[in-house]
C-alpha cells in the first residue's frame, strides 16, 4: 500500500463524498434496478447523479480510487457497481497511526 498515492486520491472533497456515501448506501442513494441490494455496490449512475459532475469526471475519480483499492468494482451486464475496500481503508488508517 503505497501512502502517498492514497493521500492524493484522498486529498479531494468528491473522493472523500463518495467513501462517505458508500459507507451507509441505503441512507445516501436511492433503491437500484438491476440488483436487489447494495451488497455489490452502488451503480456509477447514481454515484454520478449524487455528485452532481460529469460522467467522464466520476468514471475517473472512481477509477483512481478502485487503482489504490478503496474500492471494489463488480460488473452486471454493462454496469459496474462500486463498494468501499473496508480492509484496505482500515490498512490506510493504521499506516496513518504509525507516523
Amino acid at each position: 500500500m503505497n501512502i502517498l498515492e492514497l493521500s492524493k486520491i484522498l486529498s479531494n472533497q468528491v473522493r472523500i463524498d463518495i467513501l462517505t456515501w458508500l459507507k451507509k448506501p441505503e441512507d445516501n442513494f436511492p433503491k437500484q434496478v438491476n440488483v436487489p441490494d447494495f451488497n455489490d455496490g452502488v451503480c456509477v449512475c447514481h454515484i454520478q447523479d449524487k455528485t452532481g459532475l460529469s460522467q467522464s469526471t466520476v468514471s475517473h475519480y472512481l477509477t483512481q480510487m478502485h487503482k489504490v483499492n478503496l474500492l471494489i468494482a463488480t460488473r452486471h451486464g454493462k454496469w459496474t457497481y462500486y463498494r468501499r475496500n473496508e480492509e484496505a481503508i482500515q490498512q490506510y488508517i493504521e499506516l496513518l497511526k504509525q507516523l
